[in-house]
């Protein structure tokens, strides 16, 4: 079952919440730098990030799957937030150079949907981050927070999905490393767990990042059509051969006279004409 926005809003009113919003919101800073003069779009619950660009993008909208309810209060204008199918958003193609999906692919009804309608959403060359829990963390297993719901990706995974959903994938990385405890000696030591595992276990942190791009033409060098390698020159067709009757005492051999129209439809004129006769 599909966690509610008013408990996601919870998790991230938390110690633990708040500090893995903060993990993660620093790794996405790092992906993309600079989003002044850019459009926004947040798919799934994406509220708690949604505050970083607001004084640099034009536009920044989160959109809400009309699954999960509203949240008890919104950080955001009610303008700028919006509720729909997952799969069906209320914009025009291209509206967007920067998407950007947390809890959105995990527990989608049909996560290649939810890509294609992100494909058709994003402009070319606009920019894609997806956020997925990590299948290889400790946060995947634990059911009380967050990111223990829906199905869980390794990096390799998400890599491969976005490359198969018409996405040139060019960066990737995992964040939250801390253990899934509301313990203030584990949320106040965020940033020192997060240093340790990116030098210590990198590929463990509770949330996988993957950055790609909207590609619509290949570069040049890229891949092509295969080359000819080898000439072959093309035969001549040999003549079929005549149908021809079977022969008069049942053998399976071909007789020299072509099978024509007259002498199928000759035994039937013979046979009218004594049909005649006799009546």
């Amino acid at each position: 079952m599909r966690q509610s926005a008013a408990t996601l809003e919870a998790f991230y009113a938390s110690r633990v919440g708040r500090a893995a919003a903060g993990l993660i919101a620093r790794r996405v800073a790092a992906l993309w730098q600079d989003c002044r003069g850019d459009s926004l779009l947040g798919i799934g619950y994406t509220l708690p990030l949604m505050s970083l660009w607001d004084a640099h993008t034009t536009i920044s909208i989160a959109a809400l799957p009309e699954t999960i309810g509203a949240p008890n209060s919104l950080t955001m204008a009610p303008g700028r937030v919006v509720r729909a199918p997952e799969h069906r958003l209320p914009f025009a193609d291209g509206s967007f150079n920067r998407i950007l999906i947390l809890h959105g692919l995990e527990e989608a009804t049909n996560p290649q949907q939810l890509m294609r309608e992100a494909w058709r959403l994003l402009a070319p060359e606009g920019r894609i981050i997806v956020a997925a829990t990590n299948r290889r963390s400790l946060w995947s297993i634990n059911e009380a927070q967050a990111f223990g719901h829906g199905r869980p990706w390794t990096r390799s995974q998400l890599i491969h999905f976005l490359t198969d959903s018409l996405f040139q994938v060019t960066a990737s990385a995992t964040a939250v490393h801390m253990p899934p405890l509301d313990w203030p000696v584990i949320t106040g030591a965020a940033e020192i767990w997060e240093r340790v595992g990116d030098i210590a276990l990198p590929g463990i942190g509770g949330v996988v990042l993957t950055e790609a791009i909207k590609r619509l033409y290949a570069e040049p060098g890229g891949t092509a059509g295969a080359a000819v390698t080898q000439a072959v020159k093309a035969g001549r067709p040999e003549p079929g051969l005549p149908k021809c009757e079977a022969a008069p005492d049942g053998s399976p051999g071909l007789l020299k006279k072509p099978l024509t129209c007259a002498g199928l439809c000759a035994p039937l004129r013979q046979t009218k004409q004594e049909r005649g006769l006799k009546e």
